[in-house]
């Protein structure tokens, strides 16, 4: 009897027990699905979209990694040797010390290793990237998506534009396709794709932050694509696509103060590139146009000054190079440039750029404004020379040698807040071994010698070039909102 009272106790407990935890269990997933039906809904049509979104960023990339290489070099490096070693190989020393403080053999070279990316551009091995990632480099390796390896051969390098073409001896490799980055817009997706700090293949996402950036520092020829995709060192040389997997820039540095991405990248327009490009093939150099004009901003304060209205923009034509394409076609100081063959011109850096990418020879058209009316100028476009002639430097045996003088323009005026009544030329540069050294000072303005009244430049050489080596020399000069004279001896 005592038994089965015990085992009706336990079926009793086990089966209240097992209610309590089935209660529990109940109301614990009852809370749950409550949270859960309380729980904010993404719409069907949201997730559709965001997923087609990364379906097409999937579907570029895919299309356009294979066309992306890593590039390795080598080179030899020069150190320093250590500075105390002619200290320790002095037999002086070495007979008290012998070799106890004999220094380290230091090697006098060394072998460095850097990354950067490329692009290849054509089936047979060709591959675009930027010149200073192959700068002096001894051994080029190219890794390919596949992990092919292959030994680069340059073909040809152009430091003014940071580009630069390789080759592989390859044959059927996927190449990129070519976009109009003259069309780019501020606000457009584009990817990033390249090998930063070593990582092939990396896809970075972002916008066209800016176009036509200068003034950069990084290159001579600059019209920069800027954007926030992440580019990191090693992306150098990498590309950049737009939403059709085209080519629209070759990635080649970012500012940062670190050294890592801070959102700003920059990337050589694909135009500019391909250019760049077709010439260092055909001929292994740059063939670059040109004008023959020194060029300047037109600022508001210029603009007024030549009477001229603020949505004209244009390039003001400082000075013209004697014998130039320029000066053969009529331009004067004074012109300013705001079209070239229809396109028009807001900055200096826009008509420098068109110019240099014109062909030698082609015949285009200018529109300028001259004393306040627009005049249309044929001009034929020579050949950038390797050294771009400059207004001779003459170089008196006299107590005016090493003093560098220049005329006045209407901008000198306005930023030395002087008036225009004050002619004469102003003090660009001394030399240390000048014998106005000292006496003159740069932005003085000489308006006299030897009681000889300057008005320009052409006044003051033709007065310079008479003093006679041993003579001493009276100078009105204006400094400092007024004028005095100084005295210069030999």
């Amino acid at each position: 009897m005592n038994l089965r009272k015990s085992n009706f106790k336990r079926v009793l407990f086990f089966t209240i027990l097992m209610v309590l935890f089935n209660s529990a269990v109940y109301y614990f997933f009852g809370l749950q699905d409550k949270a859960y039906a309380d729980a904010p809904k993404i719409s069907k049509e949201s997730v559709d979209f965001l997923t087609k979104t990364g379906q097409a960023m999937a579907e570029i990339s895919n299309a356009v990694k294979p066309t992306i290489v890593n590039i390795s070099t080598t080179k030899t490096e020069k150190i320093a040797e250590n500075p105390f070693a002619p200290f320790f190989d002095d037999p002086f020393f070495r007979r008290f010390f012998g070799d106890r403080f004999k220094h380290p053999e230091v090697p006098r070279e060394r072998k460095t290793a850097s990354l950067g990316s490329g692009v290849i551009v054509s089936s047979n091995g060709y591959i675009l990237t930027n010149s200073h990632v192959i700068k002096d480099a001894e051994e080029i390796k190219v890794l390919l998506s596949d992990k092919r390896e292959f030994q680069g051969k340059i073909i040809g390098t152009d430091p003014k534009t940071d580009i630069a073409v390789i080759k592989v001896d390859a044959r059927n490799l996927p190449i990129i396709m070519w976009g109009d980055s003259d069309i780019l817009k501020v606000g457009e997706v584009v990817l990033a794709i390249g090998s930063p700090f070593g990582l092939d293949q990396t896809v970075t996402m972002g916008i066209v932050s800016a176009v036509g950036r200068a003034n950069v520092g990084i290159a001579d020829y600059e019209d920069f694509i800027q954007t926030d995709a992440a580019i990191n060192p090693g992306n150098s040389g990498g590309a950049l696509v737009n939403a059709r997997g085209e080519l629209v820039g070759i990635n080649t540095a970012i500012f940062s103060g670190t050294g890592g991405y801070q959102g700003i990248g920059f990337a050589i327009p694909s135009n500019m590139a391909k250019a760049v490009m077709d010439s260092l093939i055909k001929t292994g150099k740059v063939i670059r146009g040109w004008l023959g004009v020194s060029i300047q901003p037109l600022t508001p304060e210029l603009a007024k000054q030549f009477n001229l209205e603020k949505e004209y923009g244009g390039a003001l034509v400082g000075d013209v190079i004697e014998n130039s394409p320029a000066e053969k076609a009529g331009i004067i100081r004074g012109d300013v440039i705001i079209e070239y063959n229809g396109k028009k011109v807001n900055e200096p850096y826009n008509l420098r750029n068109t110019v240099a990418n014109t062909p030698p020879g082609e015949i285009a058209e200018l529109k300028v404004i001259r004393i306040g009316k627009i005049e249309t100028i044929k001009v034929t476009i020579g050949e950038l020379p390797t050294e771009v002639p400059k207004a001779p430097v003459i170089e008196y045996k006299n107590v005016l040698r090493g003093v560098t003088v220049r005329d006045f323009t209407p901008d000198l005026y306005r930023q030395m807040n002087i008036s225009e009544k004050i002619k004469g030329v102003i003090i660009a540069e001394i030399s240390p071994d000048s014998p106005a050294e000292g006496k003159l000072m740069e932005d003085d303005i000489i308006q006299e010698i030897n009681r000889k009244a300057v008005a320009n430049l052409k006044d003051y050489e033709s007065i310079a070039s008479e003093i006679k080596p041993d003579e001493i020399v009276l100078l009105l000069v204006f400094r400092k909102g007024s004028s005095v004279f100084i005295t210069i001896s030999p």
